[in-house]
């Protein structure tokens, strides 16, 4: 915990606004989106009855906690190498300092997007809790790549670029901006529909859209749930299996 509170403050180190560069970006991209698609495009609003933006932000909020957490973790052993070098610590726990440390911030911008809910009229709901499930579902997920990649990294440096290049691709491939609904008219929507089910952040924005406007337990989805769960930690076992047979040459190669 003094590792990951030291490594939160380090970035604003030097800065004349510090903390304030860690909202001003997310809320701009935010502010974008919805002026591009809620307002240039003329989206309208996913769901009757609620606005275009009390739809986006419960679907962004995740995706920049994960695409932080995935960058900040990659680079996490190279960042930290003299403490790689050092033969009492156990570098298993750098990936964990990263993730809490973006944890931090996501937590901060849970408490904004809640806020955002009041601003429209909204009245706290008992399930808005259940954001902090699928805040836990996503930290062991992205943990579970965050193994893998950082580990490849200190050996292949192209990984942080191949991290960075995935991540545009998977905003856009999860329906955080668009709802599959859109799709209803082609001949191909009933295998849109399956296939992108299969990308784990599915489970986890649908999720927080569930808890923040539907009003949907995790239960309510069974099948996701558990497919989710099973994909994560076969993930998980895989990554720490890497992260642990490379670990013995972490130093030689920093």
């Amino acid at each position: 915990m003094d590792l990951a509170k030291a490594d939160f403050k380090k970035r604003f180190v030097g800065s004349y606004f510090g903390v304030v560069w860690m909202f001003v970006q997310p809320i701009a991209t935010v502010a974008v989106y919805y002026f591009v698609f809620g307002v240039g495009l003329r989206n309208g609003n996913p769901i009757e009855g609620v606005p275009f933006v009390l739809w986006l932000v419960p679907g962004i909020v995740p995706w920049f906690y994960f695409s932080e957490a995935m960058n900040a973790g990659t680079n996490c052993l190279s960042e930290y190498s003299y403490l790689v070098k050092k033969v009492v610590f156990r570098v298993e726990v750098l990936p964990i300092i990263k993730m809490i440390s973006c944890l931090i911030v996501h937590l901060i911008f849970a408490l904004i997007m809640a806020g955002l809910y009041l601003c429209y009229g909204w009245v706290p709901k008992l399930i808005w809790i259940q954001t902090l499930y699928y805040t836990f579902a996503l930290t062991v997920y992205t943990m579970a790549l965050v193994y893998f990649t950082s580990a490849i990294q200190v050996f292949f440096k192209d990984m942080a670029q191949i991290v960075n290049i995935c991540l545009q691709f998977g905003m856009w491939l999860t329906p955080i901006m668009w709802q599959e609904e859109q799709f209803a008219g082609v001949s191909f929507y009933p295998l849109l529909r399956r296939m992108i089910k299969f990308n784990p952040m599915y489970y986890i924005v649908a999720g927080y859209r569930d808890s923040m406007i539907m009003g949907n337990f995790f239960w309510q989805r069974p099948g996701m749930t558990l497919y989710f769960w099973a994909a994560t930690l076969c993930l998980f076992l895989i990554g720490l299996k890497v992260f642990k047979r490379l670990r013995p040459h972490f130093s030689d190669v920093l």
